[in-house]
């Protein structure tokens, strides 16, 4: 293993160590309204642009996870299949976007919104959250409070993403998000946002799942496909929550 292989390696576990330590009463939390929204019929939603949309798709229709956490895609930021790549960048700095992808998903008062920004500092993201705030919407906010808190807000309220959530969750990244320097290359380079806010979202689903349980609810969770009685399995479950499974 190279010299820079494993201090990637040691910091990418620093981070996740991090949030093991100091990110677990929010976890508890924000678990506890995901296991509230979904005892009383509510439903779960999830937002990011491009890269910040990654965590979210990791839980969805995943082996293991939570059946109930909805992606909410926006046309252009959702995915990084856009050519060219790089108008996604101006995509999710656009003022006023985030209403129209509000207003034509089927979010409600009561529904959880888990919205991932890492610099917390895009129209996109900080509009979905004051939006959610303002029609009685509980959100969730995944950021790095290092990054946020040391870059200005795109948005005209001057406003970050994470002053609109009622859970911030920090992801424990550096401004920049890059880990990684050496001599020669006068850029940092190794991300880890990926990682740390898609180990938060695994955190979120389990944390749920082990609420519920304890309030005598059995929640919907997929079995892999590739294991024998996976597909019946969750075809008899997505059937029985289809009035809170949007992505089917």
């Amino acid at each position: 293993m190279s010299a820079l292989t494993k201090k990637y390696v040691d910091l990418v576990m620093s981070l996740l160590q991090k949030i093991n330590d100091e990110e677990d009463a929010a976890i508890d939390q924000a678990a506890q309204l995901m296991a509230d929204a979904i005892q009383n019929g509510n439903r779960i939603f999830g937002f990011g642009c491009t890269h910040s949309c990654l965590p979210i798709q990791e839980v969805v229709y995943r082996a293991g996870s939570l059946m109930l956490i909805n992606p909410i895609f926006a046309p252009g930021i959702a995915h990084l299949d856009v050519h060219p790549t790089t108008m996604t960048t101006g995509l999710e700095q656009l003022t006023g976007y985030a209403k129209v992808l509000f207003d034509n998903q089927p979010i409600q008062k009561g529904d959880i919104l888990i919205i991932i920004s890492v610099s917390g500092r895009n129209a996109v993201p900080i509009e979905m959250a004051k939006l959610a705030r303002e029609r009685g919407i509980v959100v969730i906010g995944i950021t790095s409070r290092k990054y946020t808190a040391g870059v200005t807000s795109r948005h005209p309220s001057g406003k970050k993403m994470y002053q609109f959530a009622d859970v911030v969750i920090d992801n424990k990244v550096e401004k920049g998000d890059a880990m990684l320097s050496l001599d020669g290359l006068s850029t940092k380079f190794a991300s880890a946002s990926g990682i740390t806010s898609s180990a938060i979202m695994h955190c979120l689903s389990a944390a749920t799942i082990e609420e519920l349980l304890s309030r005598g609810i059995t929640p919907p969770v997929f079995i892999a496909a590739n294991v024998d009685g996976g597909t019946e399995h969750n075809a008899k479950l997505l059937k029985e929550y289809r009035d809170r499974i949007f992505y089917v």
